[in-house]
């Protein structure tokens, strides 16, 4: 039950640094392009350390299905980055997420079995919603390129699409 109420603060910081802290200041484009690899990179290694320690095939095989989307996406961010001549730019958010994401790592590798299925499937749950939340209500306005604010606009799906399947899990595991 610690493990989970320690997680819940992890994730209710994730969400406000995404929302909050990237609204305090407006992001630029090359921030955004800095936060979203951020963003999909933490979710890549994510999965990668869930496929080694799941214990439910249904959590591996969630797990999968984010390293080769997030993996995909990547790809194709770092490629419109390139194509724009945008450089991704470090930011507060971008740093916040990725300290965030280590102390959440951090704890899931003190975790075990079904406590740890459970812990990461609530991550994902919670992460997804972050981010689908600051992608729409932060990313999204302020991006002043089309090209990429119509990038982030055709990625909204996939990440909904996510957090339903999360939440699907995460209900068949509670």
């Amino acid at each position: 039950m610690t493990v989970r109420i320690v997680l819940a603060g992890v994730l209710a910081g994730v969400t406000a640094t995404l929302g909050a802290s990237a609204r305090a200041q407006a992001p630029t484009d090359p921030q955004i392009v800095g936060i979203v690899l951020a963003a999909n990179q933490i979710d890549i290694d994510a999965g990668n350390a869930a496929l080694a320690k799941a214990h439910s095939p249904e959590v591996k095989a969630f797990a999968q299905q984010m390293v080769t989307d997030h993996s995909a996406l990547q790809k194709s961010v770092k490629e419109l980055g390139a194509k724009l001549h945008v450089v991704p730019a470090p930011s507060p958010t971008a740093a916040s997420l990725k300290s965030q994401a280590a102390t959440t790592a951090a704890r899931l590798k003190t975790l075990h079995g079904d406590a740890y299925d459970k812990a990461y499937i609530d991550n994902e749950v919670a992460y997804h919603q972050a981010v689908i939340d600051a992608v729409s209500n932060v990313l999204i306005p302020n991006a002043q390129n089309a090209e990429l604010k119509n990038a982030l606009v055709g990625a909204a799906p996939a990440f909904q699409g996510h957090l339903k399947h999360a939440q699907m899990i995460q209900t068949s595991l509670h």
